[in-house]
């Protein structure tokens, strides 16, 4: 078996391989996940400034957990519908180097949702 730092690095060279091809502008700015084993967070990124312009995250209050879908879909239409107020309605996806697959997908889904397109 791996062990866990083992297994980040690996998430971490194919973060590396994403973010090679993904790149957000001002136009289409990048919708960034990051999952942990007890939370899930996004941000909506301008990669040419460098500035955050939206982020939602299970950390905040009305989350009782955020280890599971059910929160990811909910952190998803929350960073969605931040995102439409503010006039962001299309994204490029960087799931991190996580699998799209479970907590991402459904964020992904949530975003979606809200009216985002990716």
């Amino acid at each position: 078996m791996f062990k866990r730092s083992d297994t980040n690095q690996k998430r971490l060279k194919r973060h590396i391989r994403v973010r090679a091809k993904v790149q957000g502008t001002e136009q289409r700015p990048r919708l960034c996940v990051y999952r942990s084993n007890d939370n899930i967070s996004a941000q909506i990124i301008d990669d040419t400034t460098g500035n955050t312009l939206v982020a939602a995250s299970s950390y905040e209050k009305g989350f009782e957990t955020g280890g599971n879908k059910e929160a990811a879909k909910k952190v998803g239409l929350l960073v969605g519908q931040r995102a439409i107020e503010k006039g962001i309605t299309e994204v490029v996806f960087d799931r991190g180097g996580y699998l799209y697959h479970g907590r991402i997908a459904e964020l992904a889904a949530g975003a979606r949702e809200a009216g985002l397109k990716f």
